[in-house]
């Protein structure tokens, strides 16, 4: 494999930092928002921007779910940076394409099984 894996752990470590800001602001406005909250409504407060604040909560609980979900795979492909097995398939053992991995370079799985695993 010609991968840069030293220029693949700065890469990955690079998104790891900026995903954990992004999930540590979607929680400190989360708090902020709980702790605001009792004091924004009012008898001039509208279902309407009530309705928007609940979607704007339920935005940021999707994209925080989101960010962790990609968090778990970049430490995983971190971890597997470290181990010597980055770059090899976890269920088949083959080694996993160069253009997979720059595309997707948290990808646990060649292809031909990323596409079986869809398939199920």
């Amino acid at each position: 494999m010609t991968l840069d894996l030293a220029r693949v752990r700065s890469e990955l470590e690079s998104e790891r930092d900026r995903l954990r800001a992004a999930i540590e602001a979607v929680n400190h406005a989360g708090s902020l928002s709980d702790e605001t909250g009792d004091l924004s409504i009012g008898r001039d407060d509208h279902i309407a921007d009530t309705a928007s604040d609940t979607l704007m909560r339920e935005l940021d609980e999707g994209l925080e779910e989101n960010a962790e979900h990609l968090l778990v795979k970049i430490e995983g492909a971190l971890k597997r940076i470290e181990d010597g097995t980055y770059g090899t398939c976890v269920i088949c053992g083959r080694p996993i394409d160069e253009e997979r991995l720059q595309a997707v370079p948290y990808a646990k799985l060649c292809i031909e099984d990323k596409r079986a695993q869809g398939r199920s």
